[in-house]
């Protein structure tokens, strides 16, 4: 009797996801962001650095952003998600209508929300703590406002905000797919 030979089927690795870290200014973006980033081996880019100045200056008067402004940030961000397609990255961007996470998933269609939440109360704390940032306190209230949830059609999660920036950072890799 002859064995048969060894069947060596190819070993399919999947591509690291690109993720899209969203929320409110204040939930921790930035900072869980970079941590994922860090743990998956990936670029982080913060979306805060694809806005134009205009931006910018609006935010840092107080006055929200509308959607005419809105549409070179996401643009920019949308080529930096459809570069990292199939490659994997961690990009924090608010997200917070479900238009511009549609506009987002054009450019790479497995893109993957994780949403940072957590109490209002909670947010604007750390508003209030930070530093040297542009976004002021004062517009917690019309982002809180503008917030659209995931859909369940949505690819993504939400991620509570309680505890230190590992902690989240350890839900946020627990609810990646696998």
């Amino acid at each position: 009797m002859t064995a048969e030979p060894a069947q060596h089927q190819p070993q399919h690795h999947p591509s690291p996801p690109v993720v899209v870290v969203m929320g409110v200014s204040g939930s921790g973006k930035s900072t869980v962001g970079g941590l994922l980033a860090e743990r998956l081996g990936v670029p982080y880019a913060e979306a805060d650095d694809f806005h134009p100045p205009a931006n910018i200056a609006k935010m840092s008067a107080g006055h929200p952003l509308d959607d005419t402004d809105r549409e070179p940030w996401l643009d920019a961000i949308a080529a930096w998600v459809a570069e990292r397609d199939g490659l994997g990255g961690v990009v924090s961007c608010s997200a917070l209508r479900r238009r511009y996470r549609d506009r987002l998933r054009a450019a790479a269609p497995r893109l993957f929300f994780l949403h940072l939440d957590g109490p209002p109360e909670l947010i604007a704390a750390r508003l209030a703590a930070r530093m040297q940032h542009f976004m002021p306190p004062g517009l917690l209230r019309s982002q809180l406002e503008a917030l659209e949830p995931l859909d369940a059609d949505e690819a993504g999660a939400v991620v509570t905000i309680d505890g230190g920036p590992q902690q989240i950072a350890e839900r946020a890799y627990a609810a990646l797919p696998r």
